[in-house]
């Protein structure tokens, strides 16, 4: 595979931009035409990616204000999205509960990951899909936890468990709620819903779960979840 190098504009294109903390439409435009030349185009991304999260981090941690990242890295996400080629769309599926249909379909996706897995949910309680976060970071799986400081010590909740176990968590210590319930696959699924990660909602509640693989949908959550990381580390 050809060295990132190959693209030699895109990492300078990136911290350029984040210069100061400000991606204007003219710089988006500008760095999609530069991305959209890259070879090989999905391994630059990648790379993009993940070096404007590193730079996003450096700039939380020297005091920028998080709404002024956030929007930044929302506006690179777009570019990473207008680099790629069109595609047809990819309809999302919807699950429900009471009933297994919402587990079934966390643990599938846990199951299919191959390579990260980062998920931002309120509360964790539920074995079933602990196990299967277990079982993806035992395969050596980049996996990634942000909950809640209220229900962290809650009975029967898995944070303790995975902290031990050497999975990276992150709690929001905050007066308010961390109440998003997300999780992110391989940079290509998001499941997003009201469905909590307990045994209760399969059981009792009624819930949605919609799995989605529309890109920029994915994007926009990844810089979500890329701003929080940064903000609770």
């Amino acid at each position: 595979m050809p060295d990132f190098i190959q693209a030699p504009d895109a990492i300078a294109a990136v911290e350029a931009c984040l210069a100061d903390a400000v991606l204007t439409d003219a710089e988006r435009r500008e760095l999609t035409a530069t991305l959209r030349e890259a070879r090989p185009l999905e391994e630059t991304l990648r790379r993009v990616r993940n070096r404007a999260f590193e730079i996003a981090r450096a700039h939380m941690a020297q005091g920028y204000a998080g709404l002024q990242v956030v929007t930044w890295l929302e506006g690179l996400m777009r570019a990473i999205d207008g680099a790629r080629p069109v595609t047809a769309a990819t309809p999302g599926l919807a699950h429900f509960s009471p009933g297994d249909a919402c587990l079934q379909a966390i643990n599938q996706q846990l199951r299919s990951a191959r390579h990260s897995i980062d998920i931002c949910v309120f509360t964790i309680s539920d074995d079933r899909i602990a196990s299967e976060i277990l079982a993806a970071h035992q395969r050596k799986l980049a996996v990634r936890v942000i909950t809640d400081n209220e229900k962290e010590l809650d009975p029967g909740s898995d944070i303790a468990r995975f902290r031990a176990e050497g999975i990276a968590v992150r709690v929001d210590r905050s007066s308010a709620h961390m109440h998003h319930k997300f999780a992110l696959f391989d940079g290509q699924v998001l499941i997003n819903g009201s469905y909590n990660w307990t045994r209760s909602a399969a059981q009792w509640n009624e819930e949605n779960l919609i799995v989605h693989r529309e890109p920029a949908l994915v994007q926009q959550f990844y810089a979500v979840f890329g701003a929080l990381w940064a903000q609770l580390g």
